[in-house]
């Protein structure tokens, strides 16, 4: 992967672990009109869609290009590694 699209991943990922409160108001609005069977997974799916987002966005502004099969499989490892922290990091915004 690119080393300008990695860091805005990373970056995007930590800003994810910090400033959760932002995915707790987008849970709290949706929720009245989304019926969701488990809060966590939906929580989790916000999160991971920012990301990806950002992974997408950077990838076509940084590189012109979408990302190749390899990019995205690393990509996905990244997550993978930080899945723990992010879950962890919504949950913590949830109890308070």
């Amino acid at each position: 992967m690119d080393g300008r699209v990695k860091k805005a991943v990373l970056a995007k990922i930590q800003e994810t672990i910090s400033s959760t409160d932002e995915i707790s108001k987008i849970q709290q609005m949706l929720l009245c009109h989304i019926p969701v069977t488990s809060l966590d997974d939906f929580v989790f799916g916000i999160a991971i869609g920012r990301i990806y987002n950002s992974f997408h966005y950077q990838t076509r502004r940084a590189l012109k290009r979408n990302a190749t099969k390899e990019e995205f499989a690393e990509f996905l490892d990244i997550l993978a590694k930080r899945a723990d922290a992010i879950k962890n990091a919504l949950k913590q915004q949830q109890q308070q």
